[in-house]
């Protein structure tokens, strides 16, 4: 493996699961979760991050992200109602 990789890959190993999810807010948003705005090169720095992490540890892929082979992952509309069908976000009493 070559250096630039070796180096992409132990970044990708530091990246703790709190670090994703700052990461990913950053991308979704623009703005760091203290609401400082990303200038747009950082976001798309963070958006590589993410995606690199993505192909590590996402094993159950959502509607659209990276899968562990580091393919896009798309699911389906059907797909998508039965995964939330047989786990529900949250339930409610009326």
């Amino acid at each position: 493996m070559n250096q630039k990789l070796a180096n992409i890959d132990d970044m990708v190993k530091a990246i703790t699961p709190v670090a994703y999810e700052r990461l990913l807010y950053v991308v979704e948003t623009g703005r760091w979760p203290e609401g400082e705005v990303v200038p747009e090169q950082q976001r798309a720095y963070c958006q590589q991050a993410v995606m690199l992490y993505q192909q590590k540890h996402n094993h159950d892929a959502q509607h659209m992200t990276i899968d562990t082979q580091g393919e896009i992952a798309f699911k389906s509309k059907s797909e998508l109602k039965r995964q939330f069908i047989e786990t529900p976000i949250t339930k409610m009493k009326v």
